[in-house]
């Protein structure tokens, strides 16, 4: 049978009807994961097409899944930093939600006081057992919308949760029924989509799904989460790893339109950003992120990534402020104590500082040379470079006014004794024999002893 297709509005066989493939037998897809081998990437040549939503944005999951993997945030932390968040998403509410655990007293104080601030965006969401008196407790809160666990491979179906494919569905089915008669908008995650049979499984049970969304007259979420960082973004790779074939599959097997298809990647493999990006291009309005990547092993998606990529796609930060990522990772720093890799991209301390000569020479000359761009006007951090046995007095005090982002009045001069007596100590360093550059902290130790507390260790 033919009919227009109203995504692509060309006369197209209509879709083919999966349906539930019970199995006896796990599949583990054992060719893929061998487990006692690093997982390979099959290829089966099919391309899917690229079809970017007109809408993107970022939700995040720093209060859930980020907080499990640090120690646990105080209730003022969790609103500073949504407060903080708020400002970076701008007025149109690029970041779209952020989702709460409301298992406490202490999660439900968080989730209050953040409503309390009266912020349109991010919507406060919140992540539940899928249980009856859990949605009331949502409901009660005024929540609109709640995060729901539906693992989908058959590693979470056999291994952990001791059932078939079939028990499980129906158990999710029922589950997602007592959301919708509490009147709340279910989110289903469905954890561990890279390893899960997608078309015996995932397809089928999303269906229904949409099925009971369009009954209930009630919108669900579909979440689609690389839970173990699997996913691959080439194009031709076969499913489950291919995030291009999950992401147009879950449209046009499943009918799940763009707003409703969120990605939720981990960075295991070092393709979370990458991986997040390929969602967007193949049809997610929604990718999931965590402050700084913050999350489960090698964490989550960076959101600060996702909005530089956010502003290479479009063109333009639509009225997000960049310049909050410095901040919010100054707050990470001095007020969690949370320590930074120097080398992260748009956050780490050194990540626009040069240790090589040629480059440093470079920079001094023309920032531009060597500084990704405008790190000053976009993040407010100017370039920098290490110091070492070659520099002057005038670029010891320029690194000292750029590191420790001196206003006009505090900025100091080649003549001021902090710089001179810092220029003697680095001479004396190399005089006896030291070969590498001085890293930040070791200057930042010597400036703090020789400024007799005028500046201390950021």
């Amino acid at each position: 049978m033919l009919e227009i297709s109203p995504k692509t509005n060309l006369l197209e066989q209509k879709t083919y009807k999966y349906t539930l493939q019970d199995v006896e037998e796990p599949n583990l897809y054992r060719d893929v994961y061998p487990y006692t081998e690093v997982p390979r990437i099959a290829f089966n040549h099919r391309r899917v097409p690229i079809g970017m939503p007109e809408d993107i944005w970022i939700t995040d999951t720093s209060f859930r899944d980020g907080q499990q993997s640090v120690e646990p945030y105080t209730v003022q932390q969790i609103v500073d930093l949504y407060r903080l968040m708020s400002r970076l998403g701008g007025p149109f509410g690029i970041i779209r939600q952020t989702e709460f655990f409301v298992y406490s007293k202490k999660d439900r104080e968080a989730v209050e006081r953040c409503m309390e601030l009266g912020l349109k965006f991010p919507e406060i969401t919140t992540w539940i057992r899928a249980s009856r008196e859990d949605f009331k407790l949502v409901r009660d809160l005024g929540i609109r919308e709640t995060g729901i666990l539906v693992s989908c491979s058959d590693y979470h179906i056999f291994k952990k949760m001791k059932m078939n494919r079939r028990e499980c569905m129906n158990h999710y089915l029922a589950t997602v029924a007592d959301a919708f008669e509490a009147g709340v908008m279910p989110r289903c995650h469905l954890e561990d989509i890279t390893r899960a049979d997608f078309y015996g499984f995932v397809v089928p049970f999303v269906n229904e799904l949409m099925k009971m969304s369009a009954d209930a007259k009630i919108p669900v979420r579909i979440r689609a989460c690389d839970t173990m960082g699997y996913g691959v973004p080439y194009p031709e790779v076969a499913i489950p790893r291919s995030v291009p074939g999950i992401i147009y599959g879950l449209q046009h097997y499943s009918d799940v339109p763009s707003e409703m298809l969120e990605w939720h990647g981990h960075n295991d493999f070092y393709k979370a950003v990458t991986n997040a990006t390929t969602a967007w291009l193949y049809g997610a309005s929604g990718v999931n992120c965590s402050l700084l990547g913050i999350g489960e092993r090698t964490g989550n998606i960076p959101l600060e990534a996702m909005i530089m990529e956010y502003a290479s796609l479009r063109g333009s930060f639509d009225g997000m402020d960049p310049t909050v990522i410095t901040e919010i990772a100054d707050y990470f720093r001095q007020e969690i104590g949370y320590e930074i890799p120097p080398m992260t991209p748009f956050v780490g301390k050194s990540f626009n500082v040069t240790r090589a000569g040629i480059h440093a020479d470079g920079l001094l000359k023309d920032e531009e040379i060597y500084n990704i761009f405008d790190t000053r006007r976009i993040l407010g951090r100017a370039a920098s470079v290490m110091l070492g046995k070659a520099s002057g007095l005038a670029g010891i005090a320029y690194w000292i006014n750029e590191n420790y982002r001196l206003d006009e009045g505090e900025r100091v001069d080649k003549r001021d004794p902090l710089v001179v007596g810092l220029k003697e100590w680095i001479d004396r360093e190399y005089e006896d024999g030291r070969q590498t550059s001085l890293s930040t902290d070791e200057l930042e130790e010597k400036i703090e002893e020789l400024s007799a507390g005028r500046f201390r260790r950021l």
